[in-house]
């Protein structure tokens, strides 16, 4: 048995009927406060048992009370003439359909037309998986956390992709880490993972910008000073620090193996004195005379150390203005991307 509803909007000189898939025994009645006038009419009716036509589509049920018929009935009310398009009626089964997305209240208001023009001119070229991703397309590498074996190897790989990709641009790396210890002093990882990443500085054919946001501890302030001249950065409230390295706990080890990374111990500490000597120029001797103790330093004092060139104040020496951006980038190097949206 096929089913056909109804659903009518009548008002005084003109009827509008939409699809609904609402079936009632009886005629229901609705009257607006809009217009005394206007009434919402549901009805069904029912074909026959033995109809041969085939059954109409489904239509999601439609809610009499629902708020939005009470809007369309006001707008449908309120409507001139010229929104209602064909002849005149000529009868109930011909009625003329009125074009809802003509009238104003249903469309887009000029201010909103501007937010989207403007969304759009702003929006991402592409989106980016994860922010990691989006800092690393900006050609920033942000080391935020201890130099453990996995931090390393992302760090390496990086800086290995960015200089893949542009062997010319500069490349940014942004340090808040503790280095190879945590921050009671605990050793989480070897000595040698800090040369790791520094050696792979040293190979790069890109200039290097370091900037130092929050803290640059032991292996991590080598980092820092080992960025290209005139482009080692420190915020003002940030902390530098160089100490000798730790050796990592001994256990149930032998004697024998406790001499042997403690000896191993001192080539570390050594060839630590002699790059920090080196970066920040001062003396081997020097160098390796504060690092007995940890040697804890401010902006101002990394900057007369010679671990930094400038220290970013607010308002002064804004670096980052100078950085091109993704696009400019591509556009020298004649690269065409296409807006996927």
């Amino acid at each position: 048995m096929a089913t056909t509803s109804c659903f009518q909007v009548v008002f005084p000189s003109k009827t509008c009927s939409l699809p609904s898939s609402i079936s009632y025994s009886k005629s229901t009645k609705l009257k607006p406060n809009t217009n005394d006038n206007l009434r919402i009419k549901c009805f069904a009716s029912i074909n026959a048992r033995n109809s041969s036509s085939s059954s109409s589509i489904p239509m999601p049920p439609v809610d009499p009370k629902d708020p939005f018929l009470s809007k369309l009935a006001s707008i449908a009310a309120a409507s001139s003439d010229s929104l209602l398009q064909g002849s005149p009626v000529t009868s109930s089964d011909t009625p003329p359909y009125l074009d809802l997305f003509e009238s104003p209240k249903l469309m887009a208001t000029p201010a909103q037309v501007e937010r989207s023009v403007s969304y759009n001119e702003h929006r991402p070229r592409t989106p980016p998986p994860d922010l990691p991703s989006l800092l690393l397309h900006g050609r920033i590498v942000y080391i935020g956390m201890p130099l453990v074996a996995a931090v390393t190897e992302l760090v390496v790989a990086e800086l290995m992709y960015l200089q893949w990709m542009d062997p010319k641009a500069p490349i940014y790396i942004y340090i808040n880490s503790t280095g190879t210890t945590r921050d009671d002093g605990e050793s989480v990882g070897m000595e040698t993972e800090g040369f790791a990443i520094y050696d792979s500085m040293m190979q790069l054919k890109n200039e290097i910008h370091t900037v130092a946001v929050g803290a640059a501890i032991g292996q991590a302030c080598l980092l820092l000073a080992a960025g290209s001249k005139g482009h080692r950065y420190m915020m003002p409230h940030a902390k530098a620090m160089i100490q000798q390295p730790r050796v990592p706990s001994s256990g149930l080890m032998p004697a024998s193996d406790v001499l042997i990374r403690a000896k191993e111990a001192v080539v570390n500490r050594d060839v630590l004195t002699e790059l920090l000597a080196k970066h920040t120029g001062n003396s081997v001797e020097t160098v390796a005379n504060v690092m007995k103790r940890p040697f804890y330093m401010d902006s101002r004092r990394a900057k007369e150390f010679g671990v930094i060139d400038k220290i970013l104040w607010q308002g002064q020496e804004k670096i980052m203005a100078d950085v091109m951006p993704p696009e400019d980038w591509d556009k020298s190097a004649g690269i065409k991307i296409a807006d996927p949206f």
